[in-house]
């Protein structure tokens, strides 16, 4: 028998804010400066992940599990 059903694609859905990197950060700003380069070039999985490991770079505040 003929599958009937189609794929679904789900978007994401609620898209974070691009995080901003905090002042005096030595790492945040390499990763804000490695972004900015990515994104040039098109390499948005670099984008993305540049972003994801901005905000889980921790600040003084408890690191999230």
């Amino acid at each position: 028998m003929p599958r009937r059903c189609r794929p679904v694609h789900l978007s994401d859905p609620f898209p974070l804010p691009e995080p901003k990197p905090v002042a005096g950060c030595d790492v945040c700003a390499a990763l804000a400066k490695q972004r900015e380069a990515a994104r040039v070039s098109g390499d948005l999985t670099t984008v993305i992940d540049s972003n994801i490991e901005m905000r889980r770079h921790p600040h003084g505040k408890a690191v999230r599990t």
